[in-house]
């Protein structure tokens, strides 16, 4: 080949990649646009609710004692795009500026919040890793800088985000449809009545290590995350699809079908409440975990304007789940931690009357049609990928309407819609591992077994004719 030929295969070839990139860049810009009016019009709800709202929060978070939030794993998501010298100097700078904050706060006699002081070093380092992007680097090097910072931004802002969600929740819908859901629980057998004795039944070692499983979920996104992103400052480029998305995807989408639907969860609606919210005079009865529900015609109950109305679908679960995915190709360690979180997730939704079985079916098929949207996003539309996500939404929907509907007939003929509940979750899955499992790759068998491989050497140029 001659080098005029070659020079000219290679124009082509960048003219086509450019081409190719524009839809794309177009969607990140619409969807950057969209995530901004998203803010704006939270923010402008929850003043009208007389709450902050996800802007002012995070406003207050530069200079006040920050709520508790993913501020210093935000600031780690940022770090993948920098050198090893360029990460101690970031984490540095953010616990020399929170030292400072915390010696400031208690000069002046300030008390933080809920005792949480540290927080704000990360967010300014990570502020200040923008500014030297648009002031000191250039081309690729500003690119993937601000790709980090706006990543772990998004970490952040999505946390204020959710909180904002969960307030405008409580405020706008005070009736909730949580007899709707219990009498739908009974085709499940009431596993939240079920493990909730169980759970009870280990204290207090059980209900302690399950709750710190379900607090962290974050965290453990956070590490999967990582692992993902390891390679980024090396290659200097993300992946096509990370753990990230998917979550925040899922925060995202999910508070919409609280609104819809709006339920608080067997402890609150049951029971006598928790984290300081509820309470039994709110409660159709006092029976949660000792007592199934009794079969009634199910309607609409007030509650206070107090708790969110977070439970369908479950989103813990949906992340867990997000979480099980991603880590299926990782080294065997994160494997099964991947599994052990999936598992210990769902029984600290049922175990501590967060949720309702039902729930956890609709979260499960929530996550995976999300999952398979973005994926084909990223590789491109097929008809399978098609039939896949209008497959999973289908199913998603019916879900909801059978048990604002049907949950009469549910509760009756268990034996009949608790197995068909199970059967269209199931489906979902199976479709997402028959369709997924044909896009992916096969793995060498030591990348099975977790090794990294290294990079194969590219093949010498020939010599022009």
């Amino acid at each position: 080949m001659s080098r005029a030929v070659r020079v000219n295969t290679q124009t082509q070839n960048t003219g086509a990649s450019t081409t190719a990139g524009r839809p794309r860049t177009a969607v990140w810009a619409a969807a950057g646009v969209a995530a901004l009016v998203l803010l704006v019009a939270m923010e402008i709800t929850a003043r009208r609710y007389g709450e902050p709202g996800p802007v002012t929060t995070q406003l207050k978070g530069m200079v006040f004692a920050p709520k508790p939030g993913p501020l210093y794993g935000g600031l780690a998501l940022m770090m993948v795009v920098l050198t090893w010298r360029q990460r101690f100097i970031a984490a540095g700078a953010a616990i020399a500026i929170d030292v400072v904050f915390v010696l400031v706060r208690r000069a002046a006699g300030v008390e933080a919040a809920d005792g949480h002081s540290f927080g704000n070093g990360a967010l300014w380092v990570m502020l200040g890793c923008a500014v030297l992007a648009l002031t000191r680097r250039t081309g690729e090097d500003r690119a993937l800088l601000l790709k980090g910072v706006g990543l772990g931004l998004l970490l952040v802002a999505g946390r204020k985000t959710g909180d904002a969600w969960l307030v405008i929740t409580a405020k706008a819908r005070p009736a909730v449809l949580d007899p709707y859901l219990a009498m739908a629980d009974h085709a499940l057998g009431n596993p939240s009545w079920l493990v909730g004795r169980m759970l009870r039944a280990t204290e207090p070692i059980g209900p302690h290590l399950i709750h710190v499983v379900y607090a962290q979920l974050a965290v453990a996104a956070i590490v999967v995350a990582l692992y993902q992103l390891r390679d980024v400052a090396t290659v200097r480029r993300f992946p096509r699809h990370h753990l990230v998305r998917t979550f925040l995807v899922i925060g995202l989408l999910g508070p919409a079908v609280y609104m819809i639907f709006p339920v608080v969860g067997p402890v609150f609606a049951y029971g006598p409440g928790a984290s300081g919210t509820g309470g039994a005079q709110w409660a159709v009865a006092n029976l949660w975990p000792d007592t199934p529900p009794p079969l009634a015609t199910p309607h609409p109950v007030t509650y206070d304007a107090l708790t969110p109305r977070n439970c369908m679908p479950s989103l813990h679960t949906a992340w867990a789940v997000a979480i099980f995915i991603h880590t299926r190709r990782a080294p065997r360690l994160l494997r099964y931690g991947g599994a052990f979180w999936l598992a210990a997730t769902l029984c600290a939704t049922l175990g501590f009357g967060y949720h309702y079985g039902v729930d956890l079916v609709a979260g499960v098929v929530f996550a995976l049609t999300i999952e398979a949207a973005l994926r084909a996003f990223d590789r491109g539309w097929d008809r399978s990928a098609g039939l896949l996500i209008a497959y999973g939404t289908v199913v998603f929907v019916a879900l909801l309407a059978a048990y604002r509907w049907l949950p009469m007939e549910m509760a009756r003929h268990q034996l009949v819609a608790g197995p068909l509940l199970l059967l269209a979750m199931t489906s979902v899955v199976y479709g997402y591992v028959r369709t997924t499992r044909r896009w992916a790759p096969a793995l060498l068998p030591a990348q099975r077994s977790g090794a990294r491989q290294p990079e194969s050497e590219p093949a010498p140029e020939p010599e022009p004719a």
